[in-house]
């Protein structure tokens, strides 16, 4: 689940639920986490809560009108990228809201900064 040569972006796996964790952990390698809950499980190098946020007029200066979604992505990214987290090498995705789902993959498939750095896994 290492990014490969050909692709060099993060892999990034929504897991169904819960039960999921174990399996997605028993692969092997540093790992991050997505997730709406408020105390992340164990087991990852570095975590990310999607955070609920006042809504800001489309396009403003400090989103561009980017889904909660892709900012949380974004975040966890720029801690691996200065150092602030661990280095992992994928990420998992555990929410159990239907819609920041739909966020979630929506961010993957279109918002541009999100494609340029995870891919669905």
């Amino acid at each position: 689940m290492i990014a490969s040569p050909q692709d060099p972006r993060l892999p990034l796996t929504m897991l169904a639920g819960p039960a999921a964790l174990d399996g997605y952990l028993a692969q092997g390698g540093a790992a991050a986490l997505v997730t709406d809950a408020a105390a992340p499980p164990p087991g990852f190098v570095a975590a990310q809560t999607i955070a609920r946020r006042p809504l800001h007029r489309a396009l403003c200066g400090c989103c561009g009108g980017r889904s909660e979604a892709a900012i949380a992505l974004d975040r966890l990214f720029q801690a691996r990228a200065r150092g602030h987290a661990p280095w992992f090498g994928r990420v998992a995705v555990l929410v159990a809201s239907p819609a920041l789902r739909r966020d979630l993959e929506a961010a993957i498939s279109a918002d541009a900064l999100t494609m340029a750095r995870f891919r669905a896994a």
